[in-house]
């Protein structure tokens, strides 16, 4: 993450030092919340500047709860931004994934509930509209009531009540029993070894029969500009991958959003970064994350893999 901003950065901040250490006291959950919204670890950063920025012009007289003004201030900026990067999105070069980020790092971002930090559920997040998301992350993340929402959101109680149904419906259901993280932790070593020795009888045991490979190369780097649907086409795609890109590379395990991955590690620098989104059915969506851009989490990791 980008530094904490200093009591030199802006004006009037040393003679209010109490105004920086209640944004201190909240940048984390603010951060959490622009980068569930975002999928972004850069943008949410802009926004939570943004959010400092605006805290700094405020008379600050007159706000009696200032956790409550910036967790406000940063939802809308969130939402503006929000609206931006969907416009942007529809230029993407090929499949679109969240910037993962490696919770192991910074287990502050994990601290609320942690289905919304996951790369699936940041996914599915694309298919509502900003304020939709704002309404989901908000309740679903950090289980705000509907009423304090709606003030966030400069809405009724029922108005956020109503898009909180629409966003869980465009959503869809996730598994009611989710799976232990032990489980999924042992299928993704079964399911990374599998692929690493070539054994495709064995790695397409652990793949639903619908499942999804979702590459992401921004148009940075050679990949699949389409997602891969079924086992056969799943599996010849790794096989393929695993033999052309990374037989000779370095494998090393991670976190990513709060759940196992794979970082693939090439000249000391991250190449690849493979998670797995597991239901009781078993592997039914592999993210694959090749766009350089969005991989800056992980330098240190792959540095210590060397």
């Amino acid at each position: 993450m980008t530094s904490h901003p200093t009591a030199t950065e802006r004006p009037g901040v040393l003679e209010d030092p109490g105004a920086l250490d209640a944004f201190l006291a909240v940048r984390p959950r603010l951060f959490g919340l622009a980068y569930r919204m975002l999928g972004s670890v850069a943008e949410a950063e802009d926004v939570v500047q943004d959010a400092w920025v605006r805290w700094q012009g405020t008379d600050r007289s007159r706000v009696e709860n200032p956790a409550a003004f910036l967790t406000t201030t940063t939802t809308r900026l969130a939402i503006n931004a929000a609206t931006s990067a969907r416009a942007r999105r529809e230029t993407y070069v090929g499949p679109w994934l969240p910037e993962p980020v490696d919770t192991s790092d910074d287990p502050a971002l994990g601290a609320e509930r942690a289905e919304a930090l996951e790369l699936a559920t940041l996914v599915l997040l694309e298919r509502l509209t900003p304020v939709e998301r704002a309404v989901y992350v908000l309740r679903e993340a950090f289980g705000y009531p509907h009423r304090r929402v709606a003030e966030i959101l400069d809405m009724t109680e029922a108005n956020a009540r109503q898009l909180a149904r629409r966003a869980r419906d465009r959503i869809g259901t996730r598994p009611a029993v989710p799976v232990d993280p032990g489980e999924h932790r042992r299928l993704f070593e079964e399911f990374v070894a599998a692929a690493h020795d070539g054994d495709l009888a064995r790695f397409e045991r652990f793949l639903a029969d619908d499942v999804v490979a979702r590459p992401d190369g921004g148009g940075k780097v050679h990949a699949s500009r389409k997602e891969l649907v079924g086992v056969a086409r799943v599996s010849l795609f790794f096989d393929n991958v695993w033999r052309k890109y990374w037989a000779d590379a370095q494998v090393r395990a991670v976190e990513a959003n709060g759940l196992p991955a794979m970082l693939v590690v090439r000249d000391g620098a991250p190449f690849a970064l493979v998670a797995l989104d597991v239901t009781p059915a078993g592997i039914e969506h592999v993210y694959v994350q090749v766009n350089p851009d969005k991989l800056g989490g992980y330098v240190d990791a792959a540095r210590a893999a060397g």
